[in-house]
């Protein structure tokens, strides 16, 4: 949150809500080679419950050279591969964290498990569950990490460009509240769902109504073909369709009756199936001059599942209201 909606951009990488574990290491890395470990920077532990008592001091000092040796070892294996990045799904104290900075070789901690999978699959990495297992094959590569802060409150968070797998990429969406933020994903959502619409199936039909007044038209047109009863199943159809350009038509400041006629009479005199609701106020009812259109698959689909639905009710016999049997 903080910004506005126009600072939102489109990021060629990914970003993750982290931030570098010191406040004295690198903030960019170019050329980064990221070992991506889901083991912690602490020393074994025993499987089962154990308890350690020290009871001099040559015994502390033994353990705490024996932490800064594997804290070192883990140090050194990390470098000897190449790597110039650090992410961990775990934490580390502040003692690994200072051995970290000591050694050039920034970190970030507390990475979750999603996260550790999108940064994996985007750098062509290898997620590493132990230290021994780590060589200069299963590194991602990225080529340029940097640590960004922005808002008043100066959140911080990372971000990873020019991956290896140049197909990720993350939306990055700024407002001023939690409410207008999730407005813009679900907008983006649909967008993006529009998107793979068109990639299925790239026939459209155009907008503004324009397809259901056609639809209407034609339908009511076949209905006066037929004698028998089921003409008004087929003009009752062909009414339906009119909802979606009266409701355009009402929300749009219009008398909602009086321009469905008025477009309905164009439709027919000029046989223009483009004209359609003039919800922008753009001074023209042909969509296709507004450039306003609808997948042909979507809307397909939208018919679909209304009529389906409208058969599911009508096949429904008799409603039982509770009480009504003892």
């Amino acid at each position: 949150m903080g910004g506005s909606l126009e600072d939102s951009k489109l990021v060629h990488g990914i970003v993750i809500d982290k931030d570098i574990s010191h406040p004295q290491m690198a903030k960019t890395i170019v050329d980064a080679k990221i070992a991506i470990l889901t083991c912690p920077f602490e020393p074994p532990k025993p499987k089962t419950k154990h308890q350690l008592d020290i009871t001099s001091v040559e015994e502390y000092e033994k353990l705490r050279a024996y932490e800064s040796e594997k804290f070192a070892s883990m140090v050194k294996q990390v470098k000897d591969t190449g790597a110039n990045l650090v992410i961990c799904q775990w934490g580390f104290d502040d003692e690994a964290n200072h051995l970290l900075m000591q050694n050039q070789l920034p970190s970030v901690r507390w990475v979750g498990g999603p996260e550790i999978e999108l940064i994996a699959i985007a750098t062509n990495g290898r997620i590493v569950p132990r230290f021994e297992e780590l060589s200069a094959e299963k590194l991602g590569k990225a080529g340029l990490v940097k640590e960004v802060a922005f808002g008043t409150t100066k959140d911080r968070m990372l971000v990873i460009e020019e991956c290896a797998n140049s197909r990720a990429v993350t939306v990055f969406v700024r407002g001023g509240n939690k409410m207008i933020i999730d407005e813009a994903k679900r907008s983006l959502h649909d967008a993006i769902c529009v998107v793979r619409n068109l990639v299925r199936d790239n026939r459209i039909v155009y907008g503004g109504g324009a397809a259901e007044i056609t639809c209407s038209l034609k339908i009511a047109e076949e209905a006066d073909k037929i004698s028998t009863i089921e003409q008004y199943a087929m003009r009752s159809f062909a009414n339906a369709l009119d909802a979606i350009p009266l409701a355009l038509a009402e929300n749009s400041g219009y008398s909602p009756i009086a321009t469905l006629a008025s477009v309905k009479s164009r439709h027919a005199t000029e046989n223009n199936p483009w004209l359609g609701i003039d919800a922008g106020l753009v001074g023209t009812e042909d969509m296709r001059e507004q450039h306003v259109f609808d997948p042909l698959i979507s809307k397909r689909s939208q018919f679909l599942l209304a009529t389906q639905l409208v058969k599911m009710i009508l096949k429904i016999d008799d409603v039982i209201m509770p009480g009504e049997i003892e």
